[in-house]
């Protein structure tokens, strides 16, 4: 499927991912520091599950029952845990290259995942609506941030819950993220970000308040270098997550 004519797209930033599809899951190539983030994104999803619905499955399985959205689901990095948290998940992703990576990879581990080529704004078109919209590393990708927000908002259920990863816009990030990340280090392909698009956790709660979600949490995640990993922080100057309700339904 074509992404949509209004769709908030970059094209430049969907082909260079698009061109790396083949190489999601491989976990020494240019994703490894995604699956190196993954325990820690993913720690700060599951307790902010566990605090906004009461009804949360038991043990690891607490989607149970609640209805999921990756968006910018890229590989499946995100969307394959969610599953195995017990949601009904969807996926998607305007590179149908990474939507076929994706797929590829859940039939290998027995997931059931609907994965769509799509975009947020044409999912939000045809009213779909989720208990849980999760959109990790893509916000500093888009043209329209604020636009994307409100297009994300609009695809949670009244009640529900919208989950946030990104990077702040700070000289730290541009040294760490983009100096070190990319040049030194070669943790991530060059010219996989761009400084002037990082968002900070300011404009990001201004943005979901617009968008009629409730202001932000948000948490940081740093590099450990003594332990060689990634932890959560209260140090948001580098990356960091914005966990925000939707209001409830008034009746």
């Amino acid at each position: 499927m074509m992404p949509a004519a209004t769709a908030n797209l970059d094209p430049r930033e969907i082909a260079q991912f698009e061109a790396l599809a083949a190489e999601w899951w491989d976990l020494a190539g240019p994703f490894a520091m995604l699956h190196r983030l993954g325990p820690a994104r993913l720690g700060i999803i599951r307790d902010a599950v566990r605090s906004h619905f009461p009804a949360a499955g038991p043990g690891r399985r607490i989607l149970k029952g609640l209805t999921c959205l990756d968006a910018g689901c890229g590989g499946g990095l995100v969307a394959e845990p969610l599953a195995r948290l017990g949601g009904t998940v969807t996926a998607i992703d305007p590179a149908e290259g990474n939507i076929a990576a994706a797929r590829h990879h859940a039939g290998l581990v027995g997931l059931e995942i609907d994965y769509r080529a799509t975009t947020a704004e044409d999912l939000s078109a045809a009213g779909a609506t989720f208990d849980l919209v999760t959109c990790l590393e893509v916000i500093e990708h888009v043209p329209d941030p604020a636009a994307f927000v409100a297009t994300i908002a609009a695809l949670v259920k009244p009640g529900g819950l919208a989950i946030f990863s990104t990077l702040n816009r700070t000289p730290q990030s541009y040294a760490l993220a983009i100096v070190g990340a990319e040049y030194v280090l070669a943790w991530v392909p060059r010219g996989t970000h761009h400084w002037h698009r990082f968002v900070t956790p300011r404009e990001l709660a201004d943005y979901c308040t617009a968008a009629g979600l409730e202001t932000p949490d948000t948490e940081g995640i740093v590099f450990d270098p003594l332990r060689d990993q990634w932890r959560r922080s209260s140090d948001t100057g580098v990356n960091y997550m914005a966990t925000a309700a939707k209001p409830a339904a008034v009746i």
